[in-house]
């Protein structure tokens, strides 16, 4: 009996080395692949598929699926992607092997059949092929890092497709007809497709992402099937920021046709007509804007009408409405750090370098919400529409445009003979020297930096406007008074929020540099600033 435990035994230990080989002889074979060839560079085409989770919570981990590797896996056998994706009213379907699902179990049973078999039929060929067991495919941790990043459609890419279509907006731009149920083209009406596909699938709708690739991936086969230049139709020539780089840009792109204002009042009504606003002359609401210059500024008109393309007031009303979330216009047109407002949208305009080193301490002194500041963008109604109602278009294009033209920007500051050439800053120096400040040619310089910017040239009213980045509690004057003035010797601790003179120097100074992104005088250097005594 003891004899034969032991052959048992060796028997057993013998089948388990033999499976073990044959296991491993196995998944060489096959090629079975646990992470990428080169789990260290960062994919574009990583898709999930849980696609089980309509039905319920997911009993095993997801699948990270790499599409571009079985798409070029597919493509050397001079297949195309109806592989995997069946046609659907002429259009692939984005779903896996089906056009609709199921239940739940067949829809597991398709992917374990077609994913399975293929695998094991490629294995059978010689091929390098793919996992075929359970924990292969769904595991907890994957090694594989994405470097998907978003894509839009901005000017220069509408441009190019707008070119290549003839302008047959009717190709890309629909809309759905609640009544008979299907899609239509509203010509003078066309929009983002953003406005109407949103980030998950809705009531007879599909999300940006599924449209996005049912509509274009599939219009660029069919052009690629007829062998004429067509864009991408993988995962990374869209998604890969490397990639990104590459798509041709046009410059110059031509002003979109959409019958857009040149310029327009904006109004705080939704019909700007005097029953909306029964006192125009009251208060000033009126803001004429340059709609031609803004369009140039940017590269999406999603930047501004992130929702339609209507005007803001149509959502954003005096008090709230629930079109536009609550958001009241006020608060629309004035929120800070926001990109979709006036305010924000130019707040991030001061953090670019050539601005950034006055507006860095101006911010602290200054609220950009100041009523001197208001007479910027609005106009007391009574100055422009003097015992007249509110005026409706045409007639207030053409007058906004007319005021727009007579605010004539500001391209200078002071003459030079005004402006000290050198200053020397000595009511701190102890162990090192007073510092020489090539003041004239720090102001030509901020001068040129920001000649070219529209916008800066049109707030900056005054030619003194530019000096008040460092003399920042200053009035607008030729002659500013000395930092000592506020600054006091040693620090006042009475105005704990006023630092000493050299923490206001040095604060000053560094920051500017810092935000400027200057590289010399070194922050960290005394002697790059002081000669040392």
């Amino acid at each position: 009996m003891k004899k034969g435990k032991t052959l048992l035994r060796r028997t057993g230990i013998v089948f388990g080395v033999f499976f073990t080989v044959v296991l491993a002889w196995s998944i060489g074979a096959r090629g079975l692949q646990q992470s990428p060839a080169n789990p260290d560079k960062p994919r574009a085409d990583i898709i999930t598929i849980d696609g089980l989770k309509s039905f319920g919570d997911l009993q095993r981990p997801p699948v990270t699926y790499f599409h571009e590797k079985h798409s070029d896996a597919v493509e050397k056998q001079n297949k195309d992607c109806s592989v995997c994706h069946l046609k659907q009213e002429a259009r692939q379907s984005l779903k896996f092997k089906r056009l609709q699902n199921t239940t739940k179990k067949q829809v597991m049973d398709l992917y374990h059949r077609e994913c399975i078999d293929c695998h094991n039929q490629t294995a059978a060929a010689g091929q390098q092929s793919g996992p075929v067991t359970c924990g292969q495919c769904h595991r907890q941790k994957f090694s594989a890092a994405s470097s998907w990043v978003p894509i839009g459609m901005n000017k220069s890419l509408h441009y190019r497709h707008s070119k290549a279509l003839d302008e047959k907006c009717e190709r890309c731009h629909h809309e759905y007809n609640e009544s008979s149920k299907v899609l239509f083209y509203a010509k003078g009406k066309e929009g983002t497709c953003r406005y109407c596909h949103r980030q998950q699938n809705e009531e007879n709708r599909i999300s940006m992402r599924k449209a996005s690739h049912q509509a274009c991936v599939d219009c660029h086969l069919k052009q690629l099937a007829q062998d004429k230049d067509a864009g991408p139709v993988k995962c990374g020539s869209c998604h890969d920021p490397v990639e990104q780089k590459l798509v041709k840009v046009i410059e110059d792109v031509p002003r979109m046709k959409r019958n857009q204002p040149d310029a327009v009042f904006v109004k705080n009504s939704k019909t700007g007509s005097p029953a909306d606003n029964p006192q125009p002359q009251a208060s000033p609401t009126l803001v004429p804007f340059n709609h031609k210059g803004h369009e140039g500024y940017n590269d999406t008109c999603r930047v501004c009408h992130h929702a339609e393309m209507d005007a803001c007031a149509q959502c954003h009303t005096l008090q709230g409405a629930k079109e536009g979330r609550n958001i009241k216009l006020s608060q629309a047109m004035h929120q800070l750090g926001s990109d979709q407002s006036c305010i924000g949208c130019h707040q991030n305009n001061q953090k670019k370098p050539e601005c950034a080193g006055c507006h860095t301490s101006i911010s602290r002194t200054r609220s950009i919400e100041a009523k001197e500041s208001c007479r910027m963008c609005h106009l007391d109604a009574r100055q422009i529409a003097a015992g007249t109602e509110i005026m409706l278009d045409p007639q207030d294009k053409m007058l906004a445009a007319r005021l727009l033209k007579e605010r004539r920007p500001i391209t200078a500051t002071y003459p030079d003979e005004e402006i000290p050439e050198n200053v020397s800053i000595k009511a701190i120096a102890d162990q090192y020297g007073p510092v020489e400040l090539p003041h004239r040619k720090i102001v030509k310089t901020l001068m040129t930096n920001i000649e070219d910017n529209k916008i800066s040239s049109y707030f900056h009213r005054d030619a003194g406007t530019l000096c008040q980045g460092c003399h920042h509690a200053s009035p607008e004057t030729r002659k500013p008074p000395r930092c000592s003035s506020c600054h006091g010797k040693p620090f006042d601790e009475n105005n704990p929020l006023r630092p000493g003179l050299m923490a206001a120097y040095h604060q000053q100074c560094m920051e500017c540099h810092s935000a400027m992104g200057l590289k010399k005088p070194q922050a960290t250097d005394c002697t790059g600033c002081h000669k040392k005594k």
